[in-house]
């Protein structure tokens, strides 16, 4: 054996006494990338893209009191949803969900970004406050609002402030006439979201380059509304974007707060909640369900894709 092999022998032998050195872990980066994500990729397609699959090849059959298809219809149960009033009714019912609630969130969500993003001190405290609402359940949120603040009996806390000046009591959830209760639905959902999207609004303030702000101080720009109209504003629109097609999608998906405020009022459900009664309901019709439930899927990806367009998500800077 040579002197240099015997040296690097000599070398690569442990030490007497040191541990053995232990066989480093398997480096394979597909390996990895499977043992991370094959437990929640196997969830996702056991318990969404199967019933998502499922319930589109039922909607082509007559299926009652079953999951199982029993007779082929073809189109009949799309016809049976698209001419059912309750079912149309219900898209008018998001139509004024989401025209309240989307820019009303867009708005607040905005405004608490803008708000927190000036503190100089105790930034992370009201951040976390504002941010803590959407931690709650919207089902514990809900019985909240109708048993605390707006209960129709005088003990409601909205009944109690409104007393004070001489006001009658209100039956905010019991009668369409006037449509009080939509002042109970919008405001329990934009307590409940509103923080969420003012953390994204914030993150994108953040992002903004100060260079902006201390040329637009230099060229006589106000430091009020013309900064926000001319350069906070435009430098939000992707973000604003994203919250749009963001709330459009949670207000089609409504059904918690409606479910739990309105119990089994015939008016005021929107299509989630529709389709519950229709599936769920006396009859139990999972065929006609499944169509309307595909028919919403379907909406859902129109509206988002038309809006997207409109407001110009996923194009770059210079196509705008």
């Amino acid at each position: 054996m040579s002197t240099t092999t015997a040296r690097g022998a000599a070398r690569r032998a442990p030490a007497e006494g040191s541990p053995r050195p232990r066989r480093p872990l398997r480096t394979s980066s597909t390996f990895n990338f499977w043992l991370f994500t094959g437990p929640f990729l196997t969830g996702l397609l056991i318990f969404v893209y199967v019933p998502i699959l499922w319930s589109a090849w039922l909607s082509f059959f007559e299926a009652r009191f079953t999951v199982t298809p029993s007779e082929f219809t073809g189109f009949d149960n799309y016809r049976v949803m698209l001419t059912d009033d309750r079912f149309t009714g219900s898209l008018v019912t998001f139509t004024v969900f989401a025209a309240l609630i989307v820019p009303t969130t867009w708005a607040l969500s905005l405004a608490l970004a803008l708000a927190v993003n000036r503190l100089r001190f105790m930034r992370a405290f009201f951040r976390s406050v504002f941010f803590l609402p959407t931690a709650v359940s919207y089902v514990a949120a809900s019985l909240v609002w109708k048993m605390s603040l707006f209960n129709g009996v005088r003990f409601g806390l909205a009944n109690t402030v409104l007393g004070v000046f001489g006001v009658d009591d209100t039956a905010w959830l019991a009668d369409p006439n006037p449509p009080w209760y939509w002042l109970v639905v919008v405001t329990v959902r934009l307590w409940l979201q509103a923080g969420f999207y003012m953390i994204l609004f914030l993150a994108a303030l953040q992002n903004i380059p100060r260079e902006l702000y201390e040329a637009a101080a230099l060229d006589g720009a106000g430091p009020g509304w013309q900064t926000f109209r001319y350069i906070t504003l435009p430098q939000l629109r992707a973000t604003s974007t994203a919250v749009v097609l963001l709330l459009l999608v949670a207000a089609y998906q409504a059904f918690d707060e409606f479910f739990n405020l309105l119990n089994k009022t015939t008016w005021g459900r929107p299509p989630l909640v529709e389709l519950y009664y229709k599936a769920l309901g006396d009859n139990q019709d999972y065929g006609a369900g499944s169509a309307g439930a595909l028919i919403l899927t379907l909406l859902i990806c129109l509206v988002t894709l038309l809006q997207g367009r409109f407001m110009g998500f996923g194009r770059g800077e210079d196509a705008r």
